[in-house]
């Protein structure tokens, strides 16, 4: 799996970002570009910002148990995933504030390192090594990223 921590890794990312514009379409799923970068938001916003409810330790121990595996491992997603309901995007979001806080996100990350994150307590899976967490963040913005065809 693609190390997301490395610089080289996150210049692609953002580079690819930086491919987006307001009117590009998905090839599947029914957000908008704009929602899709507000939706990748979420996971930075669970990491940085106190604004997400975690989930009570019953559910927890079914997201640890049953959903942190695809998660966090190499296999990539596959097409219209379910996801969180926090992850839902309703209404409209503006694509250049939400493209510019998830670069922000992506380099703050970067910066930080994977030392930084290696058994960082994760919002919903516990206790994550720094190859999940590298694998959750790359995997998560590379899927939306084909969504869109960048």
């Amino acid at each position: 799996m693609i190390n997301i921590f490395d610089i080289s890794e996150t210049n692609e990312i953002i580079n690819r970002i930086n491919k987006l514009k307001p009117e590009t379409q998905g090839q599947w799923g029914r957000m908008s570009v704009a929602q899709m970068l507000a939706h990748c938001n979420v996971t930075y916003e669970m990491i940085y910002d106190n604004i997400h409810k975690k989930p009570n330790p019953i559910m927890k121990f079914i997201l640890k148990t049953i959903v942190k595996p695809s998660v966090v491992g190499e296999k990539l997603y596959k097409k219209d995933l379910r996801t969180a309901p926090q992850f839902l995007m309703k209404g409209e979001k503006l694509f250049d504030a939400e493209k510019k806080r998830l670069i922000d996100y992506i380099l703050k990350t970067q910066k930080l390192g994977e030392a930084e994150f290696h058994n960082k307590e994760s919002h919903s899976f516990g206790a994550l090594t720094k190859e999940e967490w590298g694998n959750m963040f790359y995997k998560h913005l590379d899927h939306h990223l084909r969504q869109f065809g960048v």
